[in-house]
């Protein structure tokens, strides 16, 4: 992994309990073009960063991070943060190409004050490793309202939310089953209805993963 983070004490935190999980951090960095540099010498099989960071401590992180995917959209990356940076992060999630392109790496957007338990961060990252997306629903709902969609989310029933939020952060079926304590049966149920009101067909692949992406890119 190539981690990107601006406070040496952070940085040495995280790198410490990402090897406490058994992943390898090649390179650990402070600023963006450090970010960028790392990641095309050494080929991460995810890079984790900080959005606010040198050069200009704005959102520079996040834009590296945009510059490599353009250039590698197969790259996951996932994005811890205590900021939500709107534009960037809306076109962080708007994968380039044809809307239905399928080969974009796992993705994720969590913000630091949320997160209340290691084991579920440990978690995210696997999960974004492995190719899945993990957003935290705040980010999710915020992006909604700042593009103006909110009619589009009220097609959804309050339980179909609760779904697709837990879907957002990468749940399995089962997981969503045991968080709501719902049958599998029912499960399957809501997630189908999600689909169905946004208009995701079974030839559309990967429709977890565009059922949040459908929220957070134009028409």
């Amino acid at each position: 992994m190539v981690l990107a983070e601006d406070s040496a004490l952070v940085r040495e935190g995280i790198a410490e309990l990402l090897h406490k999980f058994g992943h390898r951090v090649v390179r650990a960095v402070g600023d963006a073009d450090s970010l960028i540099t790392a990641v095309r010498e050494c080929a991460p099989d995810l890079v984790v960063t900080d959005v606010r960071m040198p050069p200009g401590h704005g959102a520079d992180g996040l834009r590296a991070t945009i510059r490599l995917r353009r250039s590698d959209p197969g790259l996951p990356v996932l994005v811890l943060s205590q900021y939500l940076a709107n534009a960037y992060a809306e076109e962080l999630f708007t994968p380039g190409g044809p809307p239905r392109r399928q080969s974009q790496g796992g993705l994720g957007y969590l913000l630091k004050d949320r997160i209340g338990d290691i084991e579920e961060f440990a978690q995210a990252v696997e999960r974004v490793a492995a190719g899945a997306m993990v957003i935290d629903p705040q980010v999710v709902q915020h992006l909604l309202t700042e593009r103006g969609r909110r009619h589009q989310y009220q097609l959804l029933s309050a339980r179909e939310r609760e779904v697709l939020g837990l879907m957002a952060q990468g749940c399995s079926n089962a997981m969503v089953r045991d968080a709501l304590h719902l049958s599998e049966g029912a499960v399957a149920k809501h997630i189908g209805n999600i689909f169905a009101k946004l208009g995701l067909s079974p030839d559309d692949g990967n429709r977890r993963v565009l059922a949040v992406l459908e929220y957070l890119r134009g028409e």
